[in-house]
């Protein structure tokens, strides 16, 4: 779990140069140092397959722009964290006392933010941030980071409610990744659920680690009309793959939250996850120009199609260059820059329109996507769209932010059955 040092240094001479002049204006920061980014991913363990596809979305943005931005070349200092909170904080703090890097990019989980909460306020870090922890832009908002993903829960009501009003579900199992990430997906789901009629009468928390899911899967309830999952990175596909084994694909429907049915991992999953139903800010089938252009360079570059991990740092580069632009590259005035993170307001991104709540998260539309089978290849086509959501969904804020942080057992769940 070492620091990779890539150095993206590029002359500025020839037809990529130009290319970047001709977009950038010549009041920003012509001729200033290198923009030393801190991106802090998992490349090891049960995540990493969310993290190395945040590292391609990450690294094929600066490459569309030459290794440029606002007029400045980008240095680009990956640290692995192995998915370890403790290794996290030590990888950040090397981040910053020893590479000095500018910002930070990331971290992938929810455990490993909260981890690095109180060092990226005390660092004063810009931090454009992946992990979804609720808190970090709830009762306790970290005034350096942002967050143009979403928060755990964000992309889960949608579903919740698609289940209990137009699939007509009355019951529901749900079982996920026992951390906070996992108990805070399924909060909102749940909510949701059962603000509009359905019941949660069942839940399961296999680790994060777990190397068979079978246990779990033979407790699942036989009368449930649906099972959610709320896993990540490489979880969802063994998941799917053991359910379908066990042969209750033939009786329960699967709905998936935002990472469980992931571009990255989709095609492992075959013809299993035909038919899943699942929820999130992103689909490689989004039907815009910067998401077609996304996309065939993912697939060209990569061999792989984009999911939330790559669509995330490729949105949060889009975040980062417009900032810049707006305070003309100038990354070492730090309050200026997060005010212009936080001021971004982005009509054109892989995931559509992207702006942000007053405590740095996004705001932008939640598709209900359905696992089909297009050219050969399996997709998340969109289904339903719903528009312009926030972290708190339908709910007033105010009584929102007074009500716990969600967890494993709030919000209490009223129809558990032994």
């Amino acid at each position: 779990m070492t620091i990779a040092r890539r150095t993206v240094l590029k002359s500025m001479l020839g037809a990529g140069a130009s290319a970047v002049a001709m977009k950038t204006p010549s009041a920003l920061a012509q001729g200033a140092g290198p923009i030393r980014i801190g991106f802090i991913t998992v490349k090891s363990g049960p995540l990493a397959s969310g993290g190395i596809a945040m590292e391609q979305g990450m690294q094929l943005y600066l490459k569309e722009r030459n290794n440029m931005l606002a007029g400045r070349p980008v240095e680009l200092i990956v640290a692995d964290t192995g998915g370890s909170p403790a290794v996290a904080r030590t990888k950040a703090q090397e981040l910053v006392e020893r590479n000095k890097v500018h910002c930070f990019v990331g971290p992938l989980a929810a455990f490993e933010a909260l981890a690095l909460d109180d060092y990226i306020k005390q660092a004063q870090m810009p931090t454009i941030c992946v992990a979804a922890a609720e808190d970090l832009t709830q009762r306790n908002p970290n005034p350096w980071l942002v967050r143009a993903t979403a928060s755990s829960a964000q992309a889960s009501y949608p579903l919740g409610e698609y289940a209990a009003k137009e699939l007509k579900y009355k019951r529901i199992a749900m079982i996920a990744d026992d951390f906070a990430y996992g108990h805070e997906l399924n909060a909102g789901f749940q909510r949701a659920f059962e603000d509009a009629g359905g019941k949660i009468v069942q839940k399961l928390w296999p680790p994060l680690t777990a190397p068979d899911y079978g246990t779990y899967i033979a407790q699942i309830k036989a009368d449930v009309d649906a099972v959610f999952i709320g896993f990540a990175g490489s979880n969802g596909f063994r998941f799917v793959r053991q359910f379908n084994e066990y042969g209750l694909n033939k009786k329960i429907a699967i709905l998936g939250g935002m990472t469980a049915i992931d571009e990255s991992i989709l095609q492992q999953m075959g013809d299993d996850a035909l038919g899943i139903i699942s929820t999130c800010w992103y689909s490689a089938e989004l039907d815009n120009a910067v998401n077609k252009k996304f996309v065939e360079a993912m697939r060209r570059d990569y061999k792989v199609d984009p999911g939330f991990y790559a669509a995330g740092t490729y949105i949060n580069g889009a975040v980062l260059e417009q900032a810049l632009v707006s305070i003309k590259g100038n990354i070492e005035d730090k309050t200026a820059f997060m005010k212009a993170l936080r001021d971004t307001r982005l009509t054109e991104t892989a995931r559509g329109p992207v702006s942000f709540d007053k405590f740095g998260n996004a705001i932008g539309n939640i598709f209900i996507r359905k696992v089909v089978k297009k050219d050969g290849r399996l997709v998340n086509s969109v289904i339903k769209t719903y528009p312009n959501v926030s972290q708190f969904w339908t709910y007033n804020q105010e009584e929102f932010l007074k009500s716990p942080v969600y967890s494993r057992d709030y919000p209490p769940a009223k129809f558990l059955e032994p």
